[in-house]
């Protein structure tokens, strides 16, 4: 090779920047922030009271504003990230910006069909598709008979429901 070609790769090899060390940047290690971020969830969930059925029976009873507070507070909170995000144009961390598009609402049919299909897999399944997963780390066994027990329409309509 002549002396100026693997000058130049010398040279280019000089300016690469070193690979980022984050642990979302590597693939290795990006299960484990997802998993313990899902744990944080999970026990956040728990302790606020959402995987209680007693908690969500309150709530369609009109029993106790728990549940509508927690909800509202939710929807406060991702108003206000949406604004923020979309006011200080932030960016992912792979430096990519975050966009959030504009929603068509046409005449609203397809939210009324998924949340009659999110309802019908709750009823069938005796739980909110959300909670499930935390709902089985608190403890409550009967929701692994719920989930192994309900049939396929069941699951279609939970998973339906909330997509």
């Amino acid at each position: 090779m002549p002396p100026s070609i693997s000058s130049a790769r010398a040279h280019a090899m000089d300016t690469v920047p070193p690979p980022a060390t984050s642990a979302v940047a590597r693939p290795d290690r990006a299960w484990l922030v997802y998993l313990l971020l899902g744990i944080a969830f999970g026990t956040v969930l728990t302790k606020a009271g959402v995987v209680s059925w007693f908690r969500m029976q309150e709530m369609f009873r009109f029993q106790s504003f728990h549940m509508y507070g927690i909800i509202g507070s939710a929807l406060a909170v991702a108003m206000a990230s949406l604004a923020l995000i979309r006011r200080s144009q932030l960016h992912a961390a792979n430096g990519a910006p975050i966009v959030v598009p504009p929603k068509k609402f046409g005449h609203g049919i397809r939210f009324v069909v998924g949340g009659v299909l999110f309802g019908i897999g709750w009823a069938m399944t005796g739980a909110c598709p959300g909670p499930l997963v935390a709902q089985i780390g608190a403890g409550a066994t009967v929701v692994v008979v719920a989930l192994g027990l309900r049939p396929p329409p069941a699951a279609a309509a939970a998973l339906a429901g909330v997509a």
